[in-house]
């Protein structure tokens, strides 16, 4: 039968009909917000290429997570940004560095009332840039670099994270950090891995909000953009290895990988709205080209659409506050 008979407007005619037949909602417990967090700031710092993000204090960083739990967002990642870098990334397994220290004051801040993750990647803390330590030929050492992963890992887990989320992207990490954590006591930590995670040139405000000092890229350990089917590869390993969570990474221009990931994954799935979507929607809202809530609205709903368990998203704490002024 088609029409006249079968007519799909009928459940589209008033705003109660269009939630009553809805497929697909938003929760704000399904959100993660990423925040940074930097050492020797005095005020928190904003972001000229993402407007309305900042680079924390540790005061302010805990005010954002008391704001995100009070509004029932589910997590928070955590990135912290040194003073000080060298060559192996020095304070990322410093247990008074930045990082550790955002996570322990978050912990104190909002206790069990929100998951709170951290990057494990030494992007942040290296002088050169890269997610690893580079060998006499300028390379990316992945076992050297694994080490220092572990030594990372128990670090957060020591200051208080409840999940980390190892980016690096090095093969055999999550293996590493799971046998660095349970041989320190940590079995509870979660593992969040960004098991797909693509060399994209959406990252570009990311850099500036974590002072990137990347000289080169990073094709030879991040994934290839032309490639599907290594992303389930990539999932199948990290799972072997004990991943409790997977990720896409980016979302917008891999929403086939995410549906791909998500058909397949026997653990949660989660993607990440990276700093690029976040400052074109945000660019072309602020010159009137637009409907800016609409858009932002739009795009988180595509990713859980596409498959996605939990989303991060620069507008975690924006986005949770709409969804519950609408209830």
């Amino acid at each position: 039968m088609s029409f006249p008979q079968h007519r799909p407007r009928r459940l589209r005619t008033t705003p109660a009909m269009r939630r009553l037949t809805a497929e697909f909602r938003l929760d704000p417990a399904e959100l993660i917000l990423p925040a940074f967090v930097r050492e020797g700031i005095t005020e928190p710092n904003p972001l000229t290429s993402m407007p309305g993000v900042v680079q924390h204090t540790l005061d302010s960083l805990k005010k954002a997570a008391s704001e995100a739990a009070e509004l029932g967002i589910g997590g928070i990642m955590l990135f912290g940004i040194p003073a000080e870098r060298d060559a192996v990334g020095s304070a990322g397994t410093d247990p008074q560095g930045i990082l550790n220290r955002g996570i322990a004051a978050v912990r104190e801040e909002v206790g069990d009332e929100l998951v709170i993750m951290s990057d494990v990647c030494l992007d942040e803390f290296t002088d050169h840039g890269h997610c690893g330590v580079l060998d006499e030929n300028g390379v990316v050492d992945n076992d050297t670099t694994l080490d220092i992963y572990g030594r990372m890992a128990v670090e957060q887990a020591r200051a208080g994270a409840h999940v980390l989320g190892p980016s690096g992207m090095m093969d055999g990490q999550i293996a590493v950090i799971r046998h660095a954590l349970d041989t320190a006591g940590y079995t509870d930590v979660s593992l969040f891995a960004y098991a797909a995670k693509y060399a994209s040139a959406f990252y570009g405000p990311f850099r500036e909000a974590v002072d990137s000092q990347l000289k080169g890229d990073r094709r030879t350990y991040q994934m290839d953009a032309s490639n599907r089917r290594e992303a389930l590869l990539e999932v199948e390993l990290d799972l072997e290895e004990g991943a409790d969570m997977v990720m896409v990474k980016p979302a917008m221009s891999y929403l086939d990988v995410l549906a791909d990931v998500a058909a397949m994954s026997p653990v949660p799935v989660g993607a990440y709205q990276i700093s690029g979507e976040y400052a074109m929607i945000e660019a072309a809202a602020a010159n009137g080209w637009i409907d800016r809530r609409r858009a932002i609205e739009e795009s988180v709903l595509g990713i859980k659409r596409a498959g996605a368990n939990m989303i991060l998203t620069y507008w975690a704490t924006e986005l949770a506050a709409w969804l519950k002024e609408s209830k």
